[in-house]
């Protein structure tokens, strides 16, 4: 044991840690055994939400909140407006990192060795 003051905070945030990764634990054995607790609640609430959501999807069910879901999958180009810029970013990164592959697998043809010969 230490016999310096760590002070309150570095104990607090230790233990607020392990709480958390305690309560993540309980929630998780809760969920795959189908128990409901206060932990694994806003998982539950979020699963069924999935499912409902899923469910209006393929169907002619609707509510308000499965309006914006369905309109992507109608039309998914009225949304690329709002990722352009972000979607033409990584082209262009993506671009060379596919140069460097190819010439990568033409140095491999080079070596004149084979799995097969």
């Amino acid at each position: 044991v230490s016999t310096q003051s760590t002070g309150s905070s570095g104990i607090n945030a230790e233990y607020g840690g392990k709480f958390k990764s305690a309560v993540a634990n309980v929630a998780a054995v809760s969920l795959e055994i189908g128990y409901c607790t206060q932990a694994s609640v806003p998982h539950s609430l979020i699963n069924g939400f999935k499912k409902v959501l899923a469910v209006a999807v393929e169907t002619d069910i609707t509510f308000p909140l499965a309006e914006g879901i369905k309109a992507y999958i109608a039309d998914p180009s009225a949304f690329a407006a709002a990722a352009g810029p972000v979607a033409a970013a990584v082209e262009e990164t993506a671009a060379p990192a596919k140069k460097e592959e190819s010439e990568e697998e033409e140095s491999d043809d080079d070596m004149g060795f084979s799995l097969f010969d």
